[in-house]
């Protein structure tokens, strides 16, 4: 994925002068061979560049401000071959502000029994130096990701792959401009939140920009690009025939999507914007039939569901949270099978009841299962009551996760519910892009945890990821997390939500 090609993560390997220059030597060696393994395994999307041992407290200090100021590390990996003294690692580690994994390996895999002496024990100090450098981390609290395993193990490596996109993930939303088109919509109060502590905590930053501006941009596009943008839709996916026709409603309706595409496009390239959120009650002048008309002829889900599927963070009604956690999903997931989607209607049928996603519109075609099928028809919400253009799709069965993240006030929590995926029956009479879930580990739990930790009725899905994505995320951003999955009950989740808020009242730095 060509935004992993944008980073890389730092070794660094832990070790001292007690042994002699001559043992640095080897285990800068030995360094160079595993972080060069790494790089080959063809596991890892990120690229792990080894930037040395240290030694000394100035060393380990030198080492985290260059790696706080270089803007292609994402993170920092420490393995302490030898015993490295954690008390030099103080200093360096109270600078770094960047993700830490420690990994506890060692060069060799197995113990060479007959020919194993002294030498060999005093270079080959892993299992001594990782306990003595993960003391100091615990001393410090300070939050990291701890993978014990041979640097040539598959399932090893894969946990240093979450990791890896995880960071890249968070490297990515630390400059992550997310553009607002109108307000919060009708008092809702879960899609809101507090934008100051939201950067300070998580990073991006979160602008108004009016429907004003956006318009302005509207303005300049022009129609020949238009005209190549319909014909792509018409290339790409299903559709009538008769949609063709220039002289149609239907196409003077995918005309206006395109229209409406090229807007956006526009001006999130040239605001660096990474993300967005669109209100359907603020879409330019709200009469369509004043002769100054400026606006968008229909909500743009068209829009968004395509910018969705190339990594355009996207929230509906306003949902800034949303828009820039799809962001992240979208990075950690490598492009592939993520959307944004919302709790719209339940199905009760005892165990196999569920709940479908969907929305208006705005539903990613990365998840469908088949080629999505372009269809016009009429939208009867908002200021904008239209036929509107949007792709038609059910998602695929299949296991994945969802997550969402909450202001609370005093902190944010991250809230993240395995599901499954099934098979949608046909529903001839909502022709809009959908999925159909069970939460786990079944209906009433699953839906009933949710609510109890405060969830908001929007979530960001992936068929890709899974908790191990999130409790990185959660341990990177300092933030709490509510984990909904097969063993949950009740009554024990309902003690979790007590105990993190004591946790998070006693610790307010934490919050």
């Amino acid at each position: 994925m060509e935004i992993f090609d944008q980073y890389e993560i730092w070794w660094i390997t832990g070790a001292q002068l007690l042994y002699g220059g001559d043992a640095v030597v080897k285990v800068d060696a030995h360094s160079q061979e595993m972080v060069e393994g790494l790089n080959k395994s063809g596991v890892l999307p990120v690229k792990v560049v080894y930037k040395g041992t240290a030694n000394s407290s100035k060393e380990v200090s030198d080492l985290m401000r260059a790696a706080n100021n270089d803007p292609k590390c994402a993170g920092v990996i420490t393995w302490m071959h030898t015993f490295s003294p954690a008390k030099m690692w103080i200093h360096g580690l109270q600078l770094l502000n960047k993700p830490l994994l420690h990994f506890h390996t060692q060069y060799n895999a197995e113990i060479p029994w007959n020919d194993i002496d002294m030498d060999f024990m005093n270079l080959n100090q892993s299992a001594h130096g990782d306990r003595e450098f993960g003391h100091i981390c615990a001393r410090m609290r300070l939050r990291r990701k701890v993978v014990v395993g041979h640097w040539t193990d598959k399932k090893v490596l894969e946990k240093i792959a979450v990791w890896q996109r995880v960071a890249v993930a968070w490297a990515d939303s630390q400059d992550m401009l997310i553009l607002r088109f109108g307000d919060q919509m009708n008092n809702v109060a879960v899609t809101d939140g507090d934008k100051v502590e939201a950067e300070q905590r998580l990073g991006y930053h979160v602008d108004y920009c009016p429907v004003s501006t956006l318009m302005e941009y509207h303005k300049k596009v022009k129609k020949e690009d238009i005209l190549k943008l319909v014909n792509e839709y018409f290339k790409l996916y299903e559709h009538k025939h008769e949609m063709e026709i220039p002289a149609s409603d239907e196409y003077k309706a995918v005309w206006d999507a395109a229209h409406a595409e090229l807007t956006l496009r526009a001006i999130l390239k040239d605001k660096g914007a990474k993300g967005f959120t669109t209100n359907f009650d603020d879409l330019g002048t709200a009469d369509i039939n004043d002769p100054k008309f400026v606006g968008f002829t229909q909500i743009p889900g068209l829009a968004s569901q395509r910018l969705m599927a190339e990594g355009y963070g996207f929230g509906a009604e306003g949902d800034w949270k949303s828009a820039a956690l799809y962001r992240s999903v979208w990075v950690m997931s490598e492009g592939k099978a993520c959307s944004f989607l919302e709790d719209y209607t339940l199905n009760f049928n005892g165990a196999d009841s569920t709940i479908l996603q969907a929305h208006m519109l705005e539903v990613c075609p990365l998840i469908a299962e088949e080629r999505p099928r372009l269809e016009v028809h009429f939208l009867g919400i908002g200021i904008r009551k239209a036929q509107t253009a949007r792709l038609v799709f059910t998602s695929r069965p299949g296991n994945g996760c969802t997550a969402t993240v909450v202001d609370l006030g005093n902190r944010f929590r991250l809230i993240v519910n395995d599901v499954e995926c099934v098979k949608s029956k046909p529903m001839p009479n909502l022709p809009v892009a959908s999925a159909l879930w069970k939460p786990m580990p079944d209906f009433e739990t699953g839906a009933g945890a949710w609510i109890l930790a405060g969830g908001t009725h929007h979530s960001c899905f992936s068929y890709e990821l899974n908790q191990e994505y999130w409790e990185d995320y959660a341990e990177i951003a300092g933030i709490e997390m509510a984990v909904i999955d097969k063993d949950t009950t009740i009554p024990e989740f309902k003690n979790t939500l007590r105990w993190n808020e004591v946790y998070y009242m006693l610790n307010k730095s934490l919050c």
